[in-house]
C-alpha cells in the first residue's frame, strides 16, 4: 500500500484534483480561472501530483449501453483456497468483460465486476470461461438494474 503523501497536498492541490475528478478535461486555464492562478500554475501542480502518484492516468465514460452492452452484473467468487488468488485474479485480467475485480473480506475472496452485451454472453463468459478458472470453487452473480451512483471521492468544496 502506497504510504499517504496527504501532507505534502495543499488547499490549492486538493481543490485542482477535486475539479479534475469531476471532469478530467477541464482545461488548465479554466482550472486557472476558477482558483485564480495561472495556467502555468496548474500544470506545475498537476505535474507534482503525477509524480506524486497521486494521479495515476486519465479515462473517459462511456455509457455501454449505447455499444450495444446492456448487462452490468456483480459476481462473487469463492476461491478453493487464498493461495489461488494470484493466479485467478491474473486469469480474470485476460477477460475483456471483467472491467474490476477487488480481493475482499467476507464472504467472496473476489468481486468483480462484469460488462456484457445481453444475458447469453454473461451466460457464456460464466460458463465457459470464469468458471472453468482453476481455482475458483463457485460463484454467484448480482445483476444490476439500475446504477444510482457512481462519482469520484470529492475531497473538497469548490
Amino acid at each position: 500500500m502506497k504510504k499517504s503523501v496527504f501532507d505534502q497536498l495543499d488547499d490549492l492541490d486538493q481543490k485542482i484534483l477535486t475539479i479534475l475528478l469531476q471532469d478530467g478535461r477541464t482545461p488548465y486555464a479554466e482550472i486557472g480561472k476558477l482558483l485564480h492562478v495561472s495556467p502555468g500554475t496548474v500544470h506545475v501542480r498537476i505535474k507534482k501530483l503525477t509524480e506524486l502518484g497521486v494521479i495515476i492516468g486519465n479515462h473517459i465514460e462511456v455509457d455501454y449501453k449505447l455499444l450495444g452492452y446492456d448487462i452490468c452484473s456483480f459476481l462473487g467468487i469463492y476461491l478453493e483456497k487464498s493461495s489461488y488468488y494470484d493466479k485467478v485474479a491474473n486469469e480474470l485480467k485476460k477477460l475483456p468483460e471483467v472491467v474490476s475485480a477487488h480481493y475482499t473480506t467476507g464472504n467472496y475472496s473476489i468481486f468483480a465486476k462484469l460488462i456484457c452485451k445481453d444475458t447469453q454472453h454473461l451466460r457464456d463468459i460464466l460458463s465457459n470461461k470464469i468458471q472453468s478458472i482453476e481455482g475458483i470453487q463457485r460463484t454467484e452473480t448480482f445483476i444490476s438494474l439500475e446504477e444510482t451512483i457512481e462519482r469520484p471521492l470529492m475531497l473538497v468544496e469548490i
